[in-house]
């Protein structure tokens, strides 16, 4: 009589290998390349762990940070401001946001930059997310917000001009990604994530 195969269950698994991260590059010399109001444009000598050598330039700007809100009046709408974008030479729709001034942590920054571009102050303000932007080329770090319980509070701002502030139901995120003037990535990130928290929160079996 021949004897039955082992099933899979019974045979021994190999162990599991943790991947291994290469170590990461020497800084061999840092060099300022070009410097303006807002920019700073670095050049790094690196050696990776190979040997290989190269040059890499980033782009630094403050070591403050960075606040971008979403900011709801409701709990199924958002917030949106239309700005002229210089580097596309076009307005655009987006999230509020600004720098962190010195001295502010980052719900004081972004109650201050509510209420100067949408004239809303709020009285519950939680982190949601830290996102980043071209990391190859950028130390750019933004931090999300939300913001709830909003009311009428209007600070002077920045802006070139009055921005307008419009209204959008925050379940309506595939016919806003269907404008052509609604394309930044973080504020289509912040949008996705602050709508899975919140619907996570009303019904945990919704969030996957």
């Amino acid at each position: 009589m021949s004897k039955a195969p082992e099933s899979q269950a019974s045979k021994p698994r190999a162990p599991r290998s943790e991947p291994q991260w290469p170590r990461k590059p020497e800084v061999l010399a840092r060099r300022s390349v070009a410097t303006s109001r807002l920019f700073h444009v670095e050049s790094l000598d690196l050696r990776f762990s190979n040997g290989e050598e190269r040059t890499f330039e980033r782009l630094t700007g403050s070591d403050s940070g960075a606040v971008m809100i979403v900011a709801m009046p409701d709990p199924g709408h958002v917030l949106l401001i239309r700005e002229y974008a210089a580097g596309f030479e076009e307005y655009v729709l987006t999230l509020p946001k600004g720098l962190v001034d010195p001295g502010e942590d980052i719900v004081t920054a972004a109650n201050r930059e509510l209420m100067e571009e949408c004239g809303f102050g709020a009285r519950s303000i939680e982190p949601l997310v830290e996102l980043s932007l071209a990391p190859n080329y950028m130390r750019h770090r933004m931090q999300v917000l939300l913001a709830t319980d909003l009311y009428p509070k209007r600070l002077p701002g920045d802006e070139p001009e009055p921005l307008i502030v419009e209204t959008h139901a925050l379940e309506e995120l595939p016919a806003l990604l269907a404008r052509e003037d609604f394309h930044e990535a973080r504020a289509i990130a912040a949008l996705f994530i602050a709508r899975d928290r919140l619907r996570g929160e009303a019904d945990p079996a919704r969030l996957w």
